[in-house]
């Protein structure tokens, strides 16, 4: 019971915000701003694109952590907490001194005819930047749960690694890859910080939202701030229901 009584101010503080949006949203006059329609279709559509690109690239690493004893594992996963930690601010600096036009690799990439700032591309690094390390360190721990004795017998059995890790890897960690797909995606839609500096354009929900919070005050921004809710909760929230489900259902 004292820690029941205790948990309310939390939850309380957590929930005021959302509440507060529910009362103050101008339902009779709900409707987006010039823009904002292009800005969820940019955010939606790159999403789709950064998205399977961090899984792409995160779960061979998050599998290689899972699984191996070499002393560089430290190393690796401090070299993947440096980006998840480092301000987003800063990192969307760090991408423009790196892949700017006059950036070490920019300058390269810029005489091979790529361009890296305030384009597509970008946009999908910046988001492949913000999410890749929370997909990894989700993602290893999926495939640590996994009994090591499951796959040690089925390696005695000869299954390959392509089979071990298709046919019983990838199936006994699907819901917690889920969820770490889930996180990834809204970190991805969401990202300001490093979208801000580094690809202002095309502008994505996070930055159209700043935008029409400059121009037209606060009263500006409910309606798109209603479309990132909606594009971006509703997928891990899912997922965390679904896991949740399946640990107190009974076998």
């Amino acid at each position: 019971m004292f820690s029941r009584s205790l948990m309310f101010p939390a939850l309380c503080l957590l929930v005021v915000p959302f509440i507060t949006l529910l009362i103050v949203t101008p339902w009779h006059d709900f409707h987006l701003a010039y823009g904002d329609g292009h800005a969820v279709l940019t955010s939606l559509s790159l999403s789709l694109i950064s998205v399977p690109l961090i899984v792409l690239l995160g779960t061979p690493v998050a599998l290689w952590l899972a699984n191996t004893q070499s002393p560089w594992r430290i190393s690796v996963e401090i070299g993947i907490l440096i980006p998840l930690l480092t301000p987003p601010l800063a990192m969307g600096i760090l991408l423009v001194t790196a892949y700017g036009p006059y950036g070490t690799l920019g300058e390269v990439l810029t005489r091979l005819g790529i361009n890296l700032t305030n384009t597509p591309a970008a946009f999908v690094l910046a988001q492949v930047y913000a999410a890749l390390p929370y997909y990894i360190l989700m993602a290893r721990n999926a495939f640590e749960n996994i009994p090591r004795e499951v796959t040690e017998v089925a390696q005695t059995l000869g299954a390959s690694r392509q089979q071990l890790f298709w046919r019983l890897t990838l199936p006994l960690a699907r819901r917690d890859l889920l969820n770490s797909l889930s996180l990834a995606w809204a970190r991805a839609l969401g990202e300001f910080g490093i979208v801000m500096i580094f690809c202002y354009f095309p502008q994505g929900i996070p930055v159209k939202l700043y935008v029409n919070l400059q121009n037209g005050g606060v009263d500006a921004v409910y309606s798109l701030l209603w479309i990132l809710l909606l594009t971006s909760l509703p997928f891990p929230l899912w997922c965390f229901y679904r896991s949740q489900r399946s640990k107190h259902t009974p076998a």
